[in-house]
């Protein structure tokens, strides 16, 4: 009986503290992002250009990024479009407890885990679906204005506190359900691409079983010596996704891995050897890969220097974005226009769902309003992703990004590297994996140092 008072009171404070952190986090969403008509835009690789020829043509700022006074007609709503049809993931709250806590939440601790699902879930839907893919339904998401997003947050902790205490859970009606959304399509590509799409978002679902949610990543996470309510840097986060893709037993995903560069430094016969891991009789096919590269963008604070070189990257179609963020914050930067990155916040409770329910809401899982932010504010530790779908792509992707680094190193040293051979041949240890030890050796050390250097998340 003592055990479950001490139950429900971890529970109680489990939810205010979500409240708290809703609160002070919300405010973010409930302000507007100013571009400027006359810069294009850049996200994942793809330019938008927001001046119309005929600049007589204006349309109402309802889309919640206002350009200037007002929005000029051009590639705006592709744009919308596109931005939207990102897989957004953020704080959540009221999920089944994290195994070994009394976490039903990760408000105030778990944004780095949730920008790299934000990579990961950019990764996999170029896998299935492509870059030229948008959610059709995009469109239809409606953007809050200030008032709403705080009346909206008021109501929802009213509403779920008082379900707290009186021992119900809020019911979760979907509002755009599978049946409907498949229903408006007669093309059978268009069909698969929507149960791509759902299935997708089901993989980070925050229960045990999704093989990229929360409770596995913390899984993962403590091999490295991480527990649920710690903070997580970009590098141990890379380390932790690698993990977690290699263990993935879903049909789906045996046809990608992901390499994490060791010291800035990415070793092409080690790519090359994962992609072909699975080349059999039965399976000619190369494995799809994404490279994740933890950097620093300078000392105690980021070098302007880099600038040049990060938009570069944000400009490549195959670039899966930077999990990064300013201090304390961590954000899923995904484009640019001029000197401002343009990112996805996971700064915002929601509440849990299921997503193992056949229609599942789609909503929260999509950002309504893109955010932008100084160049000169993003904290120098940093990850960045590149996807490539098979050992061609790989070879093409690193001869540009090299000439890129080369060019943006200012006579510097770079960034990072692309060398031929593997890293056992430079002394390396190389990686190892068994169950009884996800993590070799090397990579403890390695996790240990990332972990010390890099910025508190909150």
């Amino acid at each position: 009986m003592e055990a479950t008072g001490t139950d429900e009171v971890d529970k109680l404070k489990t939810k205010f503290i979500s409240a708290w952190n809703n609160m002070k986090y919300s405010w973010v969403l409930k302000t507007k992002t100013y571009f400027s008509r006359n810069s294009p835009v850049l996200l994942l690789g793809k330019c938008y250009h927001f001046k119309y020829e005929d600049e007589d043509k204006m349309l109402p700022a309802t889309s919640g990024c206002t350009i200037e006074d007002h929005v000029i007609a051009g590639n705006v709503e592709e744009f919308r479009k596109d931005f939207i049809s990102r897989i957004w993931l953020t704080y959540r709250e009221e999920f089944p407890q994290i195994e070994g806590s009394a976490l039903t939440t990760d408000c105030g601790w778990g944004c780095t885990l949730r920008t790299g699902q934000m990579l990961l879930a950019q990764g996999l839907i170029l896998h299935f679906l492509g870059r030229a893919w948008t959610w059709p339904d995009a469109l239809n998401i409606e953007n809050s204005d200030s008032e709403s997003w705080t009346s909206h947050t008021v109501k929802k902790f009213t509403a779920s506190f008082e379900a707290s205490l009186s021992g119900e859970r809020e019911l979760k009606t979907p509002t755009i359900s599978l049946k409907e959304t498949i229903g408006k399509y007669s093309d059978d590509h268009e069909i698969r691409n929507e149960i791509y799409h759902r299935k997708v978002i089901s993989w980070f679902g925050d229960s045990p079983l999704a093989p990229f949610g929360l409770h596995q990543l913390i899984e993962y996470g403590k091999k490295s010596g991480k527990k649920a309510g710690d903070w997580y840097g970009p590098a141990v986060v890379a380390h932790i996704l690698r993990k977690a893709v290699e263990e993935a037993r879903h049909p789906d995903l045996q046809g990608i891995t992901i390499y994490v560069a060791q010291d800035c430094t990415v070793y092409n016969s080690d790519v090359i050897d994962k992609q072909s891991a699975s080349m059999t009789s039965d399976n000619a096919d190369d494995k799809a890969v994404i490279i994740l590269v933890p950097v620093r963008l300078g000392g105690e604070r980021t070098n302007t220097d880099y600038l040049e070189f990060v938009k570069g990257i944000l400009s490549l179609e195959y670039c899966v974005g930077i999990i990064g963020g300013k201090p304390k914050q961590s954000y899923y930067f995904a484009g640019f226009q001029d000197d401002s990155l343009i990112y996805m916040d996971p700064h915002y409770c929601q509440s849990f769902v299921d997503v193992s329910i056949k229609d599942f809401p789609l909503e929260t899982f999509h950002c309504p309003s893109p955010k932008k932010m100084s160049f000169r504010k993003m904290d120098p530790s940093c990850t960045i992703g590149f996807y490539c779908r098979n050992v061609q792509d790989f070879k093409r992707a690193s001869e540009e990004i090299t000439k890129m680094l080369q060019f943006s190193s200012k006579e510097k040293y770079p960034l990072f590297t692309f060398v031929n051979g593997h890293s056992r041949d430079y002394d390396f240890t190389s990686t190892t994996t068994n169950e009884e030890d996800l993590f070799s050796e090397d990579e403890k050390k390695r996790l240990k140092r990332f972990s010390t250097e890099e910025f508190v998340l909150l």
